[in-house]
């Protein structure tokens, strides 16, 4: 039935394939060896899946890699869908308030400013995901982040700095600051009520 509704079952195998492994790269013969299809119909699903947004490619080695695009917009609804792992199918945050593992970020010690943009934030195109500002202990931030992706099935971007530069970039309108600030964004911690939301 799935295979009537995506259209081949070719692209069903690659789909599970690519879902179950996310973060791993695969090239052609080795993709047409481990779902047991014939190399023209892979690489033809593969071009349409690449036009889609789905899967992204690579070369290295001369080998073209391919491997799933976890910032694709459906990626989260289709990994519940493919993936042998139980994955929690949610929207993308509305209110990144609403979320458990935003109060994790809003605990962090010496946390003055965290904003989340990109793939947690309908609508925005910023390439980092998650922005941090203050002396956060790395382990505790990296501990904080773990969970986040865990919760979101997907690898985040993820940027922290100290208070000083952050407010620095800030007031020279650093590109890499505004671009986040200026786009679609979410504050879950202003400390010092300097961004405006």
């Amino acid at each position: 039935m799935i295979d009537a509704l995506f259209g081949s079952k070719t692209r069903v195998k690659l789909l599970h394939l690519f879902l179950d492994n996310p973060g791993k790269s695969f090239y052609v013969r080795e993709i047409t060896r481990l779902i047991d299809e014939q190399i023209n119909s892979v690489r033809r699903e593969l071009s349409n899946m690449l036009t889609v947004g789905i899967i992204t490619s690579r070369t290295d080695d001369n080998k073209l890699y391919y491997e799933v695009n976890q910032r694709y917009e459906y990626y989260v609804p289709l990994r519940a869908i493919f993936a042998n792992e139980q994955i929690e199918a949610k929207s993308v945050v509305a209110s990144a308030g609403q979320q458990a593992w935003a109060q994790v970020f809003e605990q962090l010690p010496g946390v003055r400013i965290v904003v989340v943009a990109g793939v947690l934030v309908r609508g925005s195109v910023s390439g980092v995901d998650v922005l941090v500002v203050g002396d956060v202990p790395t382990a505790k931030l990296k501990t904080a982040i773990k969970l986040a992706e865990k919760q979101e099935g997907r690898e985040l971007n993820y940027t922290s700095m100290p208070y000083e530069e952050f407010y620095y970039r800030l007031s020279v309108r650093d590109k890499f600051v505004t671009e986040i600030i200026n786009g679609k964004h979410t504050v879950l911690v202003d400390a010092d009520k300097i961004l405006k939301s």
